[in-house]
C-alpha cells in the first residue's frame, strides 16, 4: 500500500506499511464511526480529494481490512469493516484520546473545519433530551463566507438526525449565532454552552427549553471527556 516499504519484519513496520498512508487513519476513524458510504465517506473527509478517497479505500479493501457491497438503493455500494478492520477501533481511539490529551489546544483549534464540525455534531447529537417532535436547530457562523455560513439540523424522532446547509423550509424551533472557534472549542470538550454564552460568544435565541438543555443535546466530540494533560 505504500510506495516504499521500511523493509522489516517487525510486526510494528509491517501495519506501519499499511496504516500510515496519508488519511488512512483519519477514514479509519470515519468507517469506525459508522460511515459506510462513498459521499458519507466524503463529508467526514472534506479535504480528501475524491480520487485519493477512492484509492484508500481499494487499498484498505485489497489489504481485507474493508469489503464493498451493493446496498438495498441499486447502484450504490457501502463499504464496511471486516473483522480486521473492527481490530483497528481501539488503535484509532487510541490516537484520539492521545491528541485530546496531549495536544495543545491553541495548536487544535488552529485547524477550524465548519463542515466536519457540523458534520460530527449530528453524527452525535443526543436526541434523548430533546422534544418528542420534529425540531429544526439553526446554527449562524457570521464571520464565514455566505456559502459556509448557515446550517440546520433537523432532528425527528422517527427518523434520524439530518444536516442540511440550504434552508430546508421548516420553522426553526432554536437559532443558535456563534464564531467557529466557539464552536469547535465546545464540541471538543475545552468551553461548554453556558461560559460561551455568558461571554456573549454565542447567542441563543427560541425555544427555551432547547437552549436551556443545549449542552445536554448537542453533539460532542467522542473524546470531550478526556482532560488536557500538562506537557
Amino acid at each position: 500500500m505504500t510506495i516504499g516499504s521500511y523493509k522489516q519484519f517487525c510486526p510494528v513496520a509491517m501495519a506501519a506499511e499499511v496504516l500510515c498512508t496519508r488519511w488512512t487513519v483519519v477514514l479509519l476513524r470515519e468507517l469506525i464511526a459508522g460511515s459506510t458510504r462513498f459521499n458519507e465517506l466524503r463529508r467526514g473527509v472534506p479535504r480528501m480529494s475524491p480520487a485519493l478517497l477512492s484509492q484508500r479505500l481499494k487499498d484498505l479493501e485489497g489489504a481485507g481490512i474493508v469489503t464493498r457491497q451493493l446496498s438495498a438503493d441499486p447502484g450504490v455500494f457501502e463499504y464496511r469493516l471486516t473483522e480486521s478492520g473492527r481490530e483497528l477501533g481501539p488503535i484509532v481511539e487510541a490516537f484520539g484520546v492521545w491528541g485530546q490529551r496531549r495536544i495543545e489546544a491553541d495548536l487544535s483549534l488552529q485547524h477550524l473545519d465548519v463542515q466536519l464540525l457540523m458534520w460530527d455534531m449530528r453524527r452525535n447529537l443526543n436526541t434523548t433530551p430533546m422534544p418528542d417532535r420534529r425540531s429544526v436547530i439553526e446554527f449562524a457562523y457570521p464571520e464565514l463566507p455566505a456559502t459556509q455560513r448557515r446550517w440546520w439540523l433537523i432532528v425527528d424522532p422517527e427518523s434520524a438526525v439530518d444536516l442540511c446547509s440550504i434552508d430546508p423550509g421548516f420553522d426553526v424551533d432554536l437559532y443558535v449565532s456563534v464564531d467557529l472557534r466557539t464552536m469547535t472549542a465546545i464540541w471538543m470538550g475545552l468551553d461548554n454552552v453556558r461560559t460561551a454564552v455568558a461571554s456573549r460568544r454565542m447567542i441563543l435565541t427560541g425555544n427555551p427549553q432547547l437552549a436551556s438543555a443545549m449542552q445536554t443535546w448537542l453533539g460532542l466530540s467522542p473524546f470531550a471527556k478526556e482532560r488536557k494533560l500538562a506537557s
